[in-house]
């Protein structure tokens, strides 16, 4: 216990200490003062939705690594997987603000991020329904449709190849991905599996066909060509919508996976 109460110390005085240096960045940065304006939107929501979303990832991370023994070993794959998902997103916010303030794109950053992050949010569903007889080939099919989600996605995005031709092949891997958690074989698993596991296997899926959505809707805003006319709608800087759909779905995802572990 006294160990335990050190550990949490330090992680206190850390954060503390990563919390004031990016508090002093910002104020350099006259977040405060300034709102330098790109049409209607503040620039200064780009570093700041980044700031807030390391901090809230990295605190989710915390919470799920200290979460590993207050719950059913057969759940502590799942736990880790979403502290891993929290931490690996984390590390990454903090190069891309930096890399921000300094100008530079963030796509690439963002691409290493996700090619990580989202077949380890597909392992999730793999996990909690193993339950009920899932296999390792339902979480390879996930896992080969989310690669290729993003590979194309990036080649889009990426200026790599025409926008709307890649998007189209990365949103047809994506709808295949709800199929299959909404009507397929991950469904049909569910089912089988009911109680807290069907509950949470139907969250997951919400937040794959309607919190994964805005990542579509940040591509048509950051690719150039068919969709510039939605840009001109929604005065909304790319950045700002991939950092809180990021930050909503990687900790959602995790607190789900955490609400089943401690309800079994």
């Amino acid at each position: 216990m006294h160990e335990f109460c050190i550990f949490l110390t330090f992680i206190f005085i850390n954060l503390k200490i990563y919390l004031i240096n990016n508090l002093l960045t910002l104020y350099n940065m006259e977040i405060f003062n300034t709102f330098n304006l790109i049409g209607d939107v503040p620039t200064d929501l780009v570093s700041f939705t980044f700031f807030i979303g390391t901090m809230a990832l990295m605190a989710a991370s915390v919470f799920f690594f200290l979460s590993l023994n207050a719950v059913d070993a057969k759940w502590r794959s799942s736990i880790l997987i979403s502290g891993l998902i929290t931490f690996i997103a984390a590390v990454h916010y903090y190069y891309m603000r930096d890399a921000n303030i300094a100008g530079e794109s963030t796509t690439f950053f963002r691409y290493v991020d996700w090619i990580l992050t989202v077949p380890l949010m597909c392992v999730e569903f793999y996990l909690i329904l193993r339950v009920a007889g899932a296999t390792k080939d339902l979480m390879w099919k996930l896992i080969g449709l989310s690669t290729i989600m993003l590979v194309t996605g990036y080649v889009g995005e990426a200026g790599l190849g025409d926008a709307a031709l890649w998007g189209a092949f990365s949103g047809a891997a994506y709808f295949y991905i709800a199929y299959m958690i909404w009507f397929g074989e991950a469904k049909k698993l569910a089912v089988k599996a009911g109680g807290a596991v069907e509950s949470a296997h139907n969250t997951l899926a919400w937040f794959v066909l309607v919190g994964w959505a805005i990542y579509p809707l940040g591509y048509m805003l950051g690719t150039e060509g068919w969709y510039d006319g939605l840009q001109n709608i929604i005065a909304l800087d790319m950045d700002v919508v991939y950092n809180i759909g990021d930050a909503v779905n990687k900790i959602g995802f995790g607190l789900v996976v955490y609400n089943l572990a401690v309800s079994k």
